[in-house]
C-alpha cells in the first residue's frame, strides 16, 4: 500500500517561515510521498518560494509540485520553480516523475491547469481570440497532462497519479459560488485522466469547495486545498493491485494547523 500525503493552497510568505516543518517533518511515519498541488506562494515572488522550499528541503520522503494561478502573479514562475527544485522539489508542468517507492514504481503527472468549465456548461474555442486563447490553454494544459500519463504507463508505473492546481470536476467544487465554476477547472483534465487512466486525482485552487470526487470515467479526485482539509497534509492509501482505499486517514495530531 503506497501511502500519498497531499496539500494545497499553502500560501506562504515571509512571515510564515516554519508553519508547516513540523508537521511535514512527521512524513516519514504516515507517508511514502508529498504532493503540493499548487497556489504554495502569495503572489509568486522567489522570496516566498524560498520559505516554501525551506519547509519541504530533505524531507524524509519525496515532494512533487505544480505551481497554481499565485505563483504566476508576478510573472516570476520559473524562477519560482528553481527555487523548489533548488531544494530537491520535483516541480512538473506537462510532465511526470516517476518514483520508486519501496520497490512499487509510482509515476506523478502534474500540471497547473486552467480554466474553462464543466460538460454542458463550458467555454468553446469559438469568437474572438481572446477566447480562442483561453480555451487553447486549458485544451494544451489537459493534452501535455495526457501524454504525460501515458508516457509514465509505458515506463511501467504500477501506479498513476494526476497532480493539477485546477479542479478536474465540479463534484469538489461544491461549496463555492457556481457563478465562479468555469474559473475554478475545466472537464478537459478530466478527460485525459479518464483517456488515459489515473488511480487518483489530487488539486487545489476551490478553498470553499468539497474533498471528495470523481470523473465520469471512476478516478478517484481529492481537493487537497488546506481550507477544505483542515490541516497540513492528508494521508491518501493507494494499492497496486487495485483495491484502492482513498482517504483522508487520520494523520497524527501534531500535523494539524
Amino acid at each position: 500500500m503506497i501511502r500519498v500525503a497531499a496539500v494545497g493552497d499553502i500560501h506562504l510568505g515571509p512571515g510564515s517561515a516554519g508553519l508547516l516543518r513540523p508537521a511535514f517533518d512527521t512524513l516519514g511515519g504516515c507517508a511514502d510521498l508529498l504532493l503540493l498541488a499548487g497556489d504554495l506562494t502569495r503572489h509568486g515572488t522567489p522570496e516566498e518560494a524560498r520559505v516554501v522550499a525551506a519547509e519541504a528541503a530533505g524531507l524524509p520522503v519525496p515532494v512533487v509540485a505544480v505551481l497554481g494561478n499565485h505563483d504566476y502573479q508576478s510573472d516570476r514562475q520559473e524562477a519560482v520553480a528553481d527555487e523548489l527544485r533548488a531544494a530537491g522539489l520535483y516541480v512538473l508542468e506537462g510532465d511526470g516523475v516517476l518514483l520508486d517507492l519501496d520497490g512499487t514504481p509510482v509515476g506523478i503527472a502534474g500540471t497547473k491547469g486552467f480554466c474553462g468549465g464543466f460538460a454542458g456548461r463550458s467555454g468553446s474555442e469559438f469568437g474572438e481570440p481572446e477566447m480562442k486563447s483561453f480555451i487553447r490553454c486549458t485544451r494544451a494544459s489537459a493534452e501535455a497532462l495526457g501524454r504525460a500519463l501515458r508516457e509514465l504507463r509505458e515506463a511501467g508505473s504500477a501506479l498513476r497519479i494526476a497532480l493539477t492546481h485546477y479542479s478536474p470536476v465540479p463534484d469538489t467544487l461544491a461549496g463555492e459560488p457556481r457563478e465562479i465554476y468555469p474559473f475554478l477547472g475545466s472537464y478537459l483534465l478530466a478527460e485525459a485522466m479518464d483517456e488515459e487512466g489515473a488511480d487518483l486525482a489530487v488539486h487545489g485552487h476551490a478553498h470553499l469547495g468539497t474533498e471528495h470526487g470523481m470523473t465520469a470515467g471512476g478516478v478517484q479526485v481529492r481537493n487537497v486545498a488546506m481550507p477544505v482539509i483542515g490541516q497540513a497534509f492528508s494521508v491518501y492509501h493507494l494499492s497496486p493491485d487495485g483495491a484502492a482505499a482513498h482517504g483522508p486517514f487520520h494523520t497524527p495530531q501534531e500535523a494539524r494547523t
